[in-house]
């Protein structure tokens, strides 16, 4: 990641210092990276951190990679899968107001996350945002859903729609311009892309998704470069200059995502949304930048949440 992609995630750090720490829930913190990124984001004061897990564990990582816990709350469990139930159940109760992945499996954290009993289910579908700082792109541009939702059909498209929304206005982005990704511009019956992109647009018309502009179906180069637009006569107040780009399918987002960071020098900042609380799943590859910028989106998503909620 390059220096401006660096001071450009952690800009989110700064827009979160606004707020108050929010408490988060770090699951299975037995590694370097995850009891660093804790540590990161405590010590710039956007969260306050709950450790979740066998105690011994986390206590033995922490001295092994010279990382104080002094003073943060350990709730004890007995193995991975335990722990995210017991991390989700915080948040039920109100006691957290995130989650932040440690060195346990992802699908453990979410198998409890999106579990029907005790997990953080809400009306909403969940979906995976990551805010891309690409260096020669207006900032934030998000993409979604890269990490969580497979083969999204129309319905968990719309909530992956109005996640994003959220998140980008919550960012600061005021009416954020939505592309709905295909291999066309255009509408074609043997491609479902495009068919469902055309019925979200409409969606939209029809005030089932709001707070942003949508429109699609796009081809890549549509959605991102005036250029191409130009030459291809689109007229469309989204086309070439969107903040937010849904993809078809978990493949297709996971590729761009990747591409753009290994192969653009491209910042990746991202949480999952849709739940009760926000959820960083932070990775081993992450940069500090990266997980600092996770955790500040999760700190403005609540922060958005809540003032979404006392405006009703």
């Amino acid at each position: 990641m390059n220096a401006t992609s660096s001071n450009r995630l952690y800009s989110l750090v700064e827009q979160a210092k606004k707020f108050p720490p929010l408490k988060t829930a770090v699951v299975c913190p037995y590694d370097a990276v995850s009891l660093e990124g804790m540590a990161d984001a405590a010590r710039e004061g956007i969260i306050i951190p709950v450790l979740v897990g066998v105690e011994a564990r986390i206590r033995a990582a922490a001295e092994k990679n010279n990382i104080s816990i002094s003073g943060y709350e350990i709730v004890p469990a007995q193995d991975d899968k335990s722990s995210a139930v017991q991390a989700c159940a915080l948040a039920r109760e109100g006691k957290v107001g995130a989650l932040m992945k440690g060195s346990l499996h992802t699908d453990d954290l979410m198998g409890a996350v999106v579990d029907r009993n005790v997990g953080l289910r809400t009306n909403r579908r969940m979906s995976h945002v990551f805010a891309m700082d690409v260096p020669s792109y207006k900032w934030p541009l998000l993409i979604t859903d890269a990490a969580l939702n497979i083969a999204p059909d129309l319905e968990t498209k719309r909530s992956i729609c109005q996640n994003a929304i959220d998140l980008a206005k919550d960012l600061g982005v005021a009416e954020p311009k939505i592309a709905i990704l295909g291999a066309t511009e255009l509408v074609n019956p043997a491609m479902p892309a495009t068919l469902e992109a055309a019925c979200l647009c409409k969606m939209a018309d029809r005030g089932q998704i709001t707070g942003g502009v949508l429109d699609g179906p796009f081809a890549i180069d549509n959605a991102i470069s005036p250029e191409a637009v130009k030459i291809k006569g689109i007229k469309s107040p989204v086309a070439g200059v969107a903040d937010i780009l849904i993809m078809p399918d978990i493949e297709a987002g996971n590729i761009i995502y990747k591409g753009l960071v290994y192969l653009a020098a491209s910042g990746a900042a991202g949480i999952v949304l849709g739940g009760r609380v926000p959820v960083m799943l932070t990775s081993r590859a992450d940069t500090p930048a990266a997980r600092l910028g996770s955790a500040a989106m999760a700190v403005l998503t609540m922060a958005g949440q809540k003032a979404r909620q006392s405006s009703k």
